[in-house]
């Protein structure tokens, strides 16, 4: 009897643009690769429906653990899409109209029989700002709102906030401001489009000088280590994309209590792979559409993330 291959579909952002040695859905096609999988290639262009069928045309991939020539396309077809086995979803942010409604072909692909990680309505739901505000106790005072009087007024209560957009990543467009900054109303006015945008407003948290920490949960399991992400000098963002170096370090307590928190709601939405986001003792951002600092961990600690995810995933297969 011939062996069933199972075929991995890997949606991402354009795998020539990656760097290859810190991107996580990198980590995870090289695993695939090692325990067998077939990889197929997918971005979102190449998601369409015809009369109630998604289908998509997809690409088979080989990747090489290399910072150059790390992957080779192979032959490409276009068949429904639920003929694959496992189709990862892992387009990076914004969460704007494309992005959803790449997440709606997957729900109906999901309906015919295609197993997605993760959930594409759960994706749709939880937004990664506002998903925390799920669990109030464990974040800092927020509040979200176009308001810009009200926000003034939050600014003026904490005297000293952060401002970001509702669907950013990387750092982009946040801003720290202290009460009485003459920048405040240009900022409001910018990141609100002038009152018409709901933004996020958080009071400043100073442990940021020891890292944004970044959590990674498997079926809301969490590695045992962090990536704090600490910011560079002059900097008030920890995010690697914006200069700030990784340090690995052991959960805490407090650590392991909004793990314990968080975690069965994201089994239930089934958000097989999640990163939090935790400064000091305070939850900040639940990570849901292509959670990194895989790669950083395994080389800090000698660990395999992607490995522990994939033995999970195959005990569905």
């Amino acid at each position: 009897m011939t062996r069933h291959v199972p075929r991995l579909g890997m949606l991402m952002d354009p795998i020539g643009s990656i760097k290859p040695w810190k991107d996580t859905s990198f980590a995870l096609l090289l695993e695939a690769q090692r325990r067998g999988w077939a990889l197929r290639y997918l971005e979102l262009d190449d998601l369409y429906l015809r009369d109630g069928t998604v289908r998509a045309r997809h690409r088979g991939l080989a990747v090489t653990d290399s910072r150059e020539n790390w992957f080779e396309f192979r032959d490409e077809t276009d068949t429904p899409l639920a003929e694959l086995d496992l189709v990862l979803m892992r387009k990076d942010p914004p969460v704007e109209a494309e992005f959803l409604a790449a997440t709606h072909l997957l729900s109906l692909a999901a309906r015919a029989g295609l197993a997605v990680i993760n959930d594409p309505a759960s994706l749709r739901d939880c937004n990664e700002k506002l998903f925390a505000q799920w669990f109030p106790a464990y974040c800092p005072p927020t509040l979200v709102s176009r308001d810009r009087s009200r926000l003034r007024a939050f600014l003026a209560e904490q005297q000293h906030a952060v401002f970001k957009p509702l669907d950013g990543m990387g750092g982009a467009s946040i801003f720290v401001l202290r009460a009485g900054d003459p920048n405040t109303s240009v900022v409001l006015d910018t990141l609100t489009a002038n009152g018409q945008r709901q933004i996020m407003a958080q009071r400043y948290l100073p442990e940021i000088a020891q890292g944004d920490k970044r959590i990674l949960l498997l079926d809301g399991t969490p590695v045992p280590y962090a990536l704090a992400r600490i910011p560079a000098a002059g900097e008030s963002r920890g995010n690697l994309a914006a200069g700030g170096r990784g340090e690995g370090v052991a959960l805490s307590d407090r650590d392991r209590e909004i793990c314990r928190a968080v975690g069965p709601a994201l089994v239930e939405r089934g958000l097989r792979f999640v990163g939090l986001d935790v400064i000091g003792d305070y939850l900040t951002e639940i990570n849901v559409t292509s959670p990194t600092c895989v790669r950083e961990l395994d080389a800090i600690y000698g660990l395999n993330i992607a490995g522990q995810f994939f033995d999970k995933v195959e005990k569905d297969f």
